[in-house]
């Protein structure tokens, strides 16, 4: 690990889903539940190939939901037509198609709840002390939910999701917008925010913002693609951060 100039940064934007909550295991069962059912419908009695953990990372991880929809029947050369984020759960529309994922996941998160990882949350009673502005920020319109599931709302002065991003006419990971948001709402210059991404569209917008770090969380995406796609460090969890500066004593 090497040695960061924490003095020179004033903010951490993190993603929530795989960097501070193990919520990504959640999403990516609910997405599984909904596409494997999709996928067997419009199959009827031919054979069909089940949505996969490599489907999950290239075309559904960290994008919001509806293009994480789009992107992936794309791949299998489905096309619907758009509907609208409005309509009711079902297999009719890239709408329709979102919100039965959003259903599931939300009937997941209400039955098991979440806690967040344990390093994440040491690094952030580290930064605390040290005055260091704190944000989220999500493609999903859950973080909220997840938030308060995983008893880290109080901690965050600003939450950019999905429902902001929606309401603001920001564009999605890959592009900047929504981390540039939380850095513009926080007071701080992107060149001195630090982001923290577990996934390759997200590393990827740190990147296109030209944040002052960028840091890869590997929960499954791999090292080598995260740093190919922007990551200026890549760790296996956060708490790894305590070998590159950050004070440890200040966690305890």
């Amino acid at each position: 690990m090497r040695t960061i100039d924490w003095s020179a940064l004033d903010a951490v934007l993190f993603d929530l889903d795989g960097v501070l909550t193990p919520t990504a295991s959640i999403h990516e069962r609910a997405w599984k539940n909904m596409f494997d059912s999709f996928l067997a419908e419009i199959a009827g009695a031919e054979p069909w190939q089940p949505f996969s953990d490599s489907d999950y990372l290239r075309y559904v991880d960290g994008k919001p939901r509806f293009d994480g929809v789009r992107s992936f029947i794309e791949s299998r050369a489905i096309y619907l037509p758009e509907g609208t984020h409005d309509d009711p759960p079902g297999f009719g529309t890239v709408g329709a198609l979102g919100n039965m994922k959003n259903a599931s996941f939300q009937r997941v998160l209400r039955t098991d709840g979440i806690e967040p990882y344990p390093g994440s949350v040491l690094v952030l009673d580290a930064l605390a002390p040290r005055g260091t502005a704190m944000a989220v920020v999500s493609s999903s319109k859950n973080a909220p939910e997840v938030l308060e599931a995983s008893g880290l709302a109080s901690r965050f002065e600003v939450v950019v999701d999905g429902s902001v991003a929606a309401r603001l006419g920001l564009s999605g990971k890959p592009a900047p917008d929504t981390f540039l948001e939380a850095a513009r709402e926080l007071g701080v210059p992107a060149e001195r925010s630090v982001v923290a991404e577990d996934a390759i569209s997200g590393v990827a917008a740190g990147r296109a913002g030209a944040f002052g770090l960028i840091i890869g969380v590997d929960r499954g995406a791999g090292h080598e693609a995260l740093l190919a796609n922007g990551a200026d460090i890549v760790v296996d969890d956060l708490a790894e951060l305590f070998h590159s500066g950050l004070d440890v004593e200040a966690a305890r």
